[in-house]
């Protein structure tokens, strides 16, 4: 199914952070993500009549349109505005228009806008919406497309993702669609931007033009055009991300690491360091200060030396990734820090978790997924490894316990989050190799989440035997809809495979043969 493009049509120089928001708003929301794509219009060139023929061409590529009107009215071209140009083409065209009027009141607007485009709006007819903050503004423009899309594409999102939409975009920080500038958006990392665009567009940008990138990274909202200078510069989110030293600008994105050889902090690290790159880059540095200061065992298997980490890299990095995605950067005093002991590392990072996430909710894995800084956390998978949005610390709960050691934990110490990632001790024959896990029909991770039931259920199929419900249901006293649930979860986990169908199916362990007919059945 492709995207529909929806067009967002403002005044440039007023409302270049308005445009911004709308456009992030398909990076925040899910469903809008995945249904849906922003067209920005974002250069204002010296002549008014090219600008106009350009946008009218982009509106003409579009399935819907947004208007934000604010107090100016704009260049003008054979007597009406550029914004005024589009706004008549979307008429032309039929597309659903949406309208959204900052401000309480038209009083103090310029007389143009009230007599032209305010004036045009009304007899037209079309509904429109007031807000004040942006905020406002971005809860209303997605409910207006939400409906949008269902009334004119028939395409809808679940109560699920309705809801995971709204809690994000409640709970976002508008510090990533910050303009900054202090520096020109050539003081991004080309070679990062390439790489970015790659995993965002779907494209190869390993040779892409200095211009094409620029015009890609404007239309994701991480570039902003300020016409006063006629400069291209970054937003917050494109500095931290791209930037080749965005602590020269936010000095708060620095982040500290520590080293002790005990249990406790001291005055004196044993080893210290600061990391002031884009955030990509500052992963992998703070996972090369992990390993320097942690321990790496030798075990043989099959004949083979392999060196073991004492911490699954993984989880490290879900633990850095989360850190640096969802800290609160309107801190400005404040930085993340890492600190490396003997027993465990502890990586803090400013602000408590964004709402409605819970401290509970995250300790028992029942949590809707909230991000603090979508675009930060949406630039970063493109270069982490971050398959599915809100699972990250379900993830490090796993790679945790696959590597034989307890779950992370987490806490809160003086505004600051905290995760915990506990060594193993003394006894590094707890450290797993990752043969150990792959090995084990049922990875330790897996095992928690299966009851009683089902760990029997289990027991039996590794004697060789394959389970039918009829079973399940005699063995358990059990109904049937809990008996095909019970067997339906471990199909699901990738523990067991079905075999046959209607009063013949069983089950088995997955991966034990095709061919299970010459086995005993526990019927």
């Amino acid at each position: 199914m492709s995207r529909r493009r929806v067009f967002v049509s403002s005044v440039q120089s007023e409302l270049q952070d308005h445009r911004l928001a709308i456009a992030n708003l398909f990076t925040i929301d899910p469903f809008l993500h995945e249904h849906g794509e922003a067209v920005l219009y974002e250069v204002e060139p010296a002549s008014p009549k090219k600008a106009v023929k350009e946008c009218l061409e982009l509106i003409d590529g579009c399935e819907a349109y947004v208007l934000i009107v604010g107090d100016q009215y704009g260049y003008e071209f054979d007597e009406l505005s550029i914004t005024h140009h589009e706004y008549r083409r979307a008429k032309e065209r039929e597309l659903p228009i949406l309208i959204f009027i900052r401000g309480a009141r038209d009083t103090g607007r310029e007389k143009s806008v009230r007599e032209k485009l305010l004036a045009e709006i009304k007899k037209d007819g079309f509904k429109y919406k007031r807000f004040g903050d942006i905020g406002q503004m971005q809860q209303e423009v997605r409910r207006s497309l939400l409906k949008v899309f269902r009334d004119e594409f028939q395409i809808e999102p679940t109560s699920d993702e309705n809801q995971l939409g709204s809690d994000a975009v409640e709970s976002a920080s508008g510090f990533g669609l910050r303009q900054i500038d202090q520096v020109p958006w050539t003081a991004l990392d080309l070679k990062l931007c390439r790489r970015f665009i790659s995993g965002a567009d779907g494209v190869s940008a390993a040779r892409m033009s200095r211009e094409n990138v620029r015009e890609r990274l404007r239309r994701r909202g991480l570039v902003w055009h300020d016409s006063s200078r006629d400069e291209d510069f970054p937003t917050a989110a494109a500095l931290l991300l791209l930037g080749s030293d965005p602590a020269a600008v936010l000095p708060q994105s620095r982040i500290m690491l520590d080293a002790y050889r005990g249990t406790k902090r001291t005055h004196r690290p044993d080893d210290s360091h600061q990391v002031n790159g884009p955030l990509p880059l500052a992963i992998g540095e703070i996972v090369d200060f992990v390993w320097k200061n942690t321990r790496h065992p030798i075990r043989v298997v099959a004949l083979t030396q392999v060196k073991l980490n004492e911490y699954p890299e993984e989880a490290l990095r879900e633990a850095l990734v989360n850190a640096v995605a969802h800290r609160d950067y309107e801190q400005e005093g404040q930085r993340i820090s890492v600190e490396v002991f003997k027993d465990r590392v502890v990586i803090s990072s400013p602000g408590l978790p964004p709402k409605p996430v819970t401290l509970s909710k995250l300790r028992s894995g029942n949590y809707r997924p909230s991000s603090r800084n979508p675009l930060i956390a949406f630039g970063l998978s493109f270069f982490e490894k971050i398959e599915e949005r809100g699972s990250g610390i379900r993830r490090m709960h796993a790679e945790m316990l696959d590597h034989g050691l307890d779950p992370p934990r987490f806490g809160t110490d003086s505004g600051h989050f905290v995760v915990t990632l506990a060594g193993p001790g003394d006894d590094l024959d707890r450290i797993r190799t990752p043969g150990d896990v792959s090995s084990n029909v049922v990875p330790p991770s897996v095992e928690e989440q299966l009851n009683d039931r089902q760990r029997q259920i289990v027991e039996v199929m590794l004697q060789g035997e394959a389970v039918t419900s009829g079973w399940c249901i005699e063995t358990f006293g059990v109904t049937r809809d809990t008996s095909a649930r019970d067997l339906k979860e471990l199909v699901k986990l990738g523990i067991a495979a079905r075999k046959g169908a209607g009063r013949s199916t069983r089950y088995v362990l997955r991966g034990a043969g095709e061919s299970s007919d010459n086995r005993q059945t526990a019927s």
